[in-house]
């Protein structure tokens, strides 16, 4: 339970008390009148004694009286009987007092932290102690008891009475009528004998005071001294003005029906303006508020704690006008009860407060006392006589004689009920009668005795209502004896509650007896004891007793040595429950509030739900509209699993309290909850959106809210704008350089404000979240914006109100419905914008400024709807039927705030340490001047080519902006694909699209095919062709587009050597002709996709020729080189191409030329269909010019294999060679470095591995050749009937002598791991390249065929054989000719090996750069026969290394001799 003021036993103690009559003349009357009191008012002030009084016991032992206090009041008759239930008043003004009372605002809370639960509620319930105060106060005197019978009566009469005594006398004569005549049942009094006490009250501002002590005198000597008493009241003239401030002590011991009743009035019209004109908050409390004042039974299963209502009831609105009427009435009658509102005790200064003190003070120990006492004696002494008599005896002689007991009910009713009735006389009541004396007066060990021995009788006697009121008393007096002489009996108590409410049915004395109970076990830290008792004492009969009980045990609980927290929270709803049927809304809000806290954020998803919706439906009920929306937001918001049906409810609900809420605060554009934004996943798009394609027309892809953001993309998409910015100024990227970001997300940099064009639209993509189970529907739906104009931007440092107060805004006419003018920025409206049940959807809106100036976008403006009438359910339409409601006009108009974190920093040490978000500034662009504006679209573009295949197309450039604009440039991932051409070498072809179907995108001239035909050059410079940085220049007239120009360029495609589907991205560049604009330029983006199919593959290697040099030297003295072409047909995929067919082979290089073809083929071009090869053989030779100063020429060398020569050296046959020249060399250059840096990484410490790369140098120059291949091919393509013509170009590049190079690059296998190594390895020994050394130094062997010798007459034959060695290096080298045979097994000679050379047989020479030297040697034969002569070795090193590495002839033809005898 929760803490009280007082203490345990001053409660128990000030629970029974003696009472004390008061009957009071009308002049007696009308002198406390003047106070606005009656005269029992009046002394209740001062009803406890401050000091000690005594009294004998019949042992004659001194009793000390402590702290006692008595009640005195004005005597009330009625005829009714006493009942054991409250009246219907008694249960009203219970009702009040518990109405009346809050906890005060800032007062004292206690903090109990249970585990992970920190609760905060308040400590006292001064609700409950006023209502137990008044209950037991209020309570009905019965009949098995004397406590709340009067011991005495006191008999006022005022001294300005014409004969006092008379009055006294009459008044004497009425008590004793009223207590003997038997006409009333009420009041009760305590002994026959009652005391009567004569009061002579004296008005000191009107009466005579000599009068009054004569008057006093004579009483004195009528009454005695100790029966009278004359009292002085009204010393101070209220006419009179008098600044001294006399305390009023009446205030806090008044009923103060006066304030109670303008409260609950109060209260009461409260929730009729809310609730009954709209039952739709408050519709399950209002039937229940006052059903227990007409002595209903409500019914707990239709109304379960836990049962959320959405219907209501009609009869309501009469229920709350009777009782506004009734509670008025009652005010009314109050006030003409107590005479008005004044304050209290005005006419009274201190001294009458001391002297009404006294008087008390005198009643108590002079007369209530000594009256008490000398009645405790008697009856002592007539039980102390009967107890002379056997208990067997005295039981048999009742039994006998009838003991004079008056069953109540028919004689056939069993005994063991409660309807036995006791005559006074009886002297069970008479043991009774002194129990109660002695308690009153503090005997509490011989009240426990008396009590105990009664209890016995009445056991005895099966009269259960005596038995429970002794077994009652004697518990409590058991507990207020001093010294704790015995533990006190809880069970005596639990079986008077028991008897109370089961057998005699009086939930009243069941309720006093469990409210002593519980608090005395709770004073011995009995909580869980305490809590259980309470708890049963709950029932149907009332529910503000149920309530207040319920929450007693809740605090039991939390009050416990280990706090129960969730049985608190669970017996705090169920008051709180029972609070709201008995019409204690405020209670009944405060205790779910404090439940609230136990369950929220805890899972418990559906118990949360029911105590937002109780919260949300009182707070609004009780005009706490904030409250209101705040409960009805969580129920929405949190994620709740209840029901589609419920949840529309619950949505209603909240339109309705949230529309009120608008309509009394007049709040302009509330935040609203639902549907739930994801405001990071906000995306911006700056422009236009493109259009879509127009015919043949294939617009830009550029950018689109449609595509998905990838971050390796963008970083594309930045390095080529890179590419663009540095080749615009001069090849340097600005230090300003900020990459062109068109869509703003949470993955972009957001750190800047981003720029937009004034005149483009902004389109914002807010991402909407519908968490509940039915449809929303939203209308109206647009952005709120602020807008600051650039000539009053106010700057960073400083802002005046004069220079804010310009920013423009178009809350204020969203607010009121008004159609934002264009004048600033025009605002696109969505009309209608439903979701469905937990559906995520995106809304695109649009805003067009029309100023330049800085743009913040606050959030989004919309009117939030209900579902539609076919989604609600049964119980909703009923509810709205009886509000007047229709579902159309649950419709409220709100926003929310797009609140965009930024990303978290991370840089300094104190953004590591806390957690610090940068801005993000997506939604807060900079409108700048207008802007030009390009379009780009694509005519005759194909979606699918063959490998190394040349199309045709045209591009279209359109500038749709009212700015010109100027230095249109495109960078593309794969230059290599497409050429605009070179002004220089481009050819007359046309312009139109239409014009060219059947036309060759190449150069032809007509050369019939000759024997013997030498290829045609051309010379060309590099320059003409090659781009910086892979950036092209787009060759527009006068480079300039005028607002609303357009103009087509053709565009030359190649297909990719490499099969399967590429993507191909293109970049646009231009700027505006007008310069000094805040953006320096604008891109546009495409991206194709390609399906590259198989064509051609091409392996070519070239040879040296191995004709002796005097015959292959040509007219320049040259040597000459083979080149052998195979071409293979691997297309396999494409049925309807049926042949390829290789019209020309030409050759570019700056050192090399094809000179022409050896081919055995003579008259016609050659033809590869499916799978064929054809191999090609030609004759190349060095260039016969030589590149002059620093410009770099390429000889272009075309040999027709048909009737047309294609000019290879123009566009586009040019452009793509040296664009395919240029990714090839970057290739080469990225891997070189690659192992440049691999090779630098190993130590370089050994000479012999210098010695090695100054070898593989010189055999890479010796080998080096630098020709270039072109590959033109036509393939014949049936489609639809018809038969079209395709072209084509393959390039391969012979870099090396001997090394195979092809066209076509099968896709590389992925790369196996390799394990780490920490140790560093010792380098592989060096091997020489012996077998690359051989091409350095040519062997040639000069000698005849065939050789005729007469080995008859001359058996040695001896023949001359010259031996010519070329250095085909530009190195100085020696070499060493060894003739002589190795030594080798007998096993592996052979028969060419029969032959010796004669003469010297080691030479020593050394070679010059490029140097032919001839020896002469001779070799002698024994017998006829034919033998190799390719036996020398030959050895040879560069003259400045030390080791010699031998020739390989091996790969050389044997050199065979025929011998003939002659």
């Amino acid at each position: 339970m929760a803490k009280c003021v007082q203490s345990v036993q001053e409660f128990v103690q000030d629970s029974f008390v003696p009472m004390v009559a008061v009957l009071c003349s009308e002049e007696a009357e009308k002198v406390t009148r003047k106070n606005n009191l009656h005269f029992a008012e009046l002394l209740r002030p001062f009803c406890r004694l401050t000091s000690e009084g005594h009294i004998r016991d019949p042992n004659n032992q001194l009793q000390v009286v402590k702290n006692l206090r008595i009640c005195v009041n004005n005597v009330m008759t009625s005829p009714n009987t006493a009942s054991g239930t409250m009246s219907p008043a008694q249960r009203t003004l219970l009702n009040e007092v518990v109405l009346s009372c809050h906890p005060q605002e800032g007062a004292a809370s206690s903090v109990i932290t249970a585990g992970d639960y920190q609760l905060n509620f308040s400590a006292t319930t001064p609700w409950f102690e006023v209502y137990r105060e008044t209950f037991l106060q209020s309570m009905p005197a019965s009949d098995h008891e004397f406590l709340n019978h009067y011991l005495a009566c006191l008999l006022v009469v005022s001294s300005t009475e014409a004969v006092p005594v008379e009055q006294f006398l009459k008044l004497s004569q009425e008590q004793h009528r009223i207590q003997h005549s038997g006409e009333y049942t009420i009041p009760k009094w305590f002994i026959p004998n009652t005391l009567k006490y004569y009061v002579l009250l004296h008005d000191m501002s009107e009466g005579d005071e000599q009068r009054a002590d004569t008057v006093y005198e004579d009483m004195k000597q009528r009454y005695g001294p100790q029966g009278c008493y004359l009292l002085k009241v009204n010393s101070r003239n209220f006419s009179t003005e008098d600044d001294e401030q006399i305390p009023d002590p009446w205030s806090q011991y008044l009923h103060r029906t006066n304030l109670l009743n303008q409260e609950i009035l109060s209260d009461v019209a409260s929730s009729t303006n809310s609730g009954a004109v709209n039952n739709s908050v408050s519709a399950a409390e209002d039937e229940l508020q006052h059903t227990t004042e007409k002595g209903e039974m409500s019914n707990s299963l239709e109304s379960h704690p836990l049962q959320l209502n959405t219907a209501s009831s009609a009869g309501t609105l009469h229920r709350l006008s009777s009782l506004n009427a009734e509670l008025k009435k009652g005010t009314k009658e109050a006030e003409n009860l107590v005479g008005g509102s004044g304050s209290h005790g005005s006419c009274l200064t201190l001294n009458d407060h001391d002297r009404i003190r006294q008087f008390i003070q005198e009643f108590t120990f002079r007369g209530l006392l000594p009256h008490i006492e000398k009645n405790i004696r008697q009856l002592n002494d007539q039980l102390v006589s009967r107890k002379g008599l056997s208990r067997s005896l005295f039981t048999a002689t009742k039994k006998w004689f009838g003991g004079g007991k008056v069953p109540e009910k028919s004689i056939s009713e069993p005994k063991s009920t409660c309807g036995l009735l006791y005559p006074p006389e009886a002297p069970e009541l008479q043991i009774r009668k002194m129990a109660d004396l002695c308690f009153l007066v503090q005997h509490y060990e011989l009240a426990y005795s008396c009590y105990h021995t009664a209890k016995k009788d009445f056991l005895s006697d099966q009269a259960m209502l005596y038995a429970a009121g002794a077994l009652e008393m004697a518990a409590v007096s058991a507990f207020l004896q001093t010294g704790a002489p015995r533990p006190y009996p809880a069970h005596y108590m639990d079986t008077a509650i028991q008897t109370y409410r089961d057998v005699c049915k009086n939930m009243v004395l069941a309720e006093r007896c469990a409210l002593l109970s519980a608090e005395i076990l709770k004073s011995q830290g009995k909580y869980s004891d305490a809590a259980t008792l309470l708890i049963k004492m709950t029932s149907e009969d009332s529910d503000l007793r149920s309530a207040l009980l319920l929450e007693q045990a809740a605090h039991c609980f939390i009050n416990m040595r280990n706090p129960m927290v969730r049985k608190f929270a669970f017996h705090m709803i169920l008051a709180g429950h029972r609070f709201s049927k008995a019409g204690q809304r405020r209670h009944a809000l405060r205790c779910y509030c404090q439940a609230m806290q136990v369950y929220k954020e805890r899972g418990w998803s559906l118990a949360e739900d029911h105590i937002n919706f109780t919260i949300g439906r009182q707070s609004f009920t009780l005009q706490k509209l904030g409250d209101a929306v705040i409960a009805f937001r969580q129920i929405l918001t949190n994620g709740s699993r209840q029901t589609a049906t419920q949840q529309g409810a619950f949505l209603r609900e909240y339109l309705y309290v949230y529309k009120s809420v608008m309509e009394r605060n007049d709040v302009s554009l509330p935040q609203l909850p639902l549907p739930c934004i994801h405001s990071s996943a906000t995306r911006v798009y700056f422009g236009h959106e493109r259009r879509l394609a127009e015919g043949e027309k294939q617009a830009a892809t550029h950018v689109s809210l449609d595509q998905e953001y990838d971050q390796d993309l963008a970083a594309m998409w930045c390095q080529l704008e890179e590419q663009l910015v540095a080749a615009a100024n001069r090849g340097i990227v600005p230090v300003n350089f900020v990459p062109t970001q068109f869509c703003l997300n949470s993955q972009t940099d957001n750190l800047r404000h981003p720029l937009a064009v004034v005149e483009e639209p902004i389109i914002v993509e807010v991402t909407f979240r519908n968490p509940l189970k039915v449809s929303l529907a939203l209308s109206n739906l647009s952005l709120l914006w602020t807008f600051t104009p650039d000539d009053v931007s106010p700057s960073k440092e400083k802002m005046t109100e004069e220079l804010a107060g310009e920013t423009i805004t178009n809350a204020g006419t969203l607010a009121l419905g008004i159609t934002q003018k264009n004048d600033t920025v025009t605002t696109e409206t969505t009309l209608e914008f439903n979701l469905g049940p937990e559906e995520s959807k995106v809304a695109r809106l649009r805003l067009l400024p029309h100023r330049t100036g800085q743009l913040n976008i606050g959030g989004v403006v919309y009117n939030l709807a209900a579902a539609s009438s076919g989604e609600i359910g049964p119980n909703a339409e009923d509810f709205l039927l009886s509000t007047g409601q229709q579902t159309m006009d649950l419709m409220v108009c709100g926003r929310q705030d797009l609140k965009i974190q930024g990303p978290r920093l991370n840089q300094t040490k104190e953004d590591k340490m806390l957690v610090r978000h940068g801005p993000d500034r997506r939604l807060d662009p900079i409108i700048t001047s207008p802007m030009p504006l390009m379009e780009v679209f694509f005519l005759q573009f194909p979606t699918a080519l063959l490998c190394g295949e040349i199309r045709k197309a045209y591009v279209e450039f359109c500038n749709v902006s009212g700015v010109a604009l100027c230095g249109v440039r495109v960078a593309s991932t794969h230059p290599d694909f497409f050429t605009f051409g070179s002004q220089a070498t481009t050819p007359v072809t046309p312009l139109s699209p239409t014009s060219a179907e059947n036309c060759s995108a190449y150069k032809t001239l007509f050369a019939p095919l000759q024997p013997g035909l030498v290829a045609s050059e051309i010379l060309v410079s590099a320059e003409d062709f090659s781009q910086p940085c892979g950036v092209v220049d787009i060759p527009i007239h006068g480079n300039t587009l005028q607002p609303g120009e357009s103009t087509q360029l053709p565009l030359w495609l190649r297909g990719p050597d490499q099969e399967g589907v590429h993507e191909i991205n293109f970049l646009f560049y231009y700027e505006s002709t007008e310069k000094g604009n805040k953006i320096s330029h604008r891109v546009l983006r495409h991206t194709v996709f390609i399906c590259a199919s198989r064509s051609l593959s091409v392996q070519a290697s070239a040879c040296r020729s191995s004709v002796p040099p005097h015959y292959s030297v040509d007219d320049n003295g040259s040597s000459e080189t083979l080149v052998f072409i195979d071409v293979e047909n691997i297309n396999t995929s494409e049925a309807s191409v049926r042949e390829f067919h290789i019209v020309q082979v030409s050759s570019s290089s700056q050192y090399w030329r094809l000179c022409k073809c050896i081919n055995p083929t003579k008259d016609k071009d050659c033809k590869v269909t499916s799978r064929e090869r054809a191999k090609l053989c030609f004759k190349a030779t060095r260039c016969k010019q030589a590149n002059v100063g620093a410009v770099e020429k390429y000889t272009f060398a075309d040999l027709n294999l048909g009737n047309e020569r294609i000019i290879s050296s123009f566009t586009p046959c040019g452009d793509f060679f040296f664009r395919c020249c240029q990714t090839s060399e970057s290739q080469r250059v990225d891997v070189a470095a690659s192992r440049t840096s691999s090779s630098n990484k190993s130590p370089t410490s050994f000479p012999t591995e210098v010695r090695a790369s100054d070898i593989t140098n010189i055999v890479k120059k010796c080998n080096e050749l630098d020709l270039n291949i072109i590959i033109i091919w036509k393939a014949y393509v049936v489609e639809d009937n018809k038969q079209l013509i395709l072209e084509g170009q393959l390039h391969v590049a012979l870099q090396t002598i001997g090394k195979e190079a092809s066209s076509f690059t099968s896709k590389q296998a992925s790369q196996e791991m390799v394990l780490l190594k920490f140790k560093s390895e010792l380098p592989p020994p060096v091997i020489l390249p012996s077998a690359e050394l051989s091409q350095i130094i040519k062997i040639n062997l000069h000698y005849p065929e065939t050789y005729m010798h007469p080995f008859d007459q001359d058996s040695l034959c001896v023949v001359p054989v010259t031996l010519t060695l070329s250095n085909c290096s530009l190195a100085l080298v020696d070499v060493i000719i060894d003739l002589r045979q190795k030594s080798v097994g007998p096993e592996s000679l052979d028969i060419y090996s029969s032959f010796t050379w004669v003469g010297q047989t080691q030479y020593k020479r050394q070679l010059k750069p490029q140097e032919m030297l001839g020896l002469t040697l001779q070799a002698c034969f024994l017998k006829a026969g034919v033998y190799n002569l390719n036996t020398p070795r030959v050895f040879a090193k560069p003259a400045e290394q030390d080791t010699m590495c031998e020739t390989s002839q091996q790969t050389a033809s044997p050199a065979l001799i025929i011998i003939n005898n002659a």
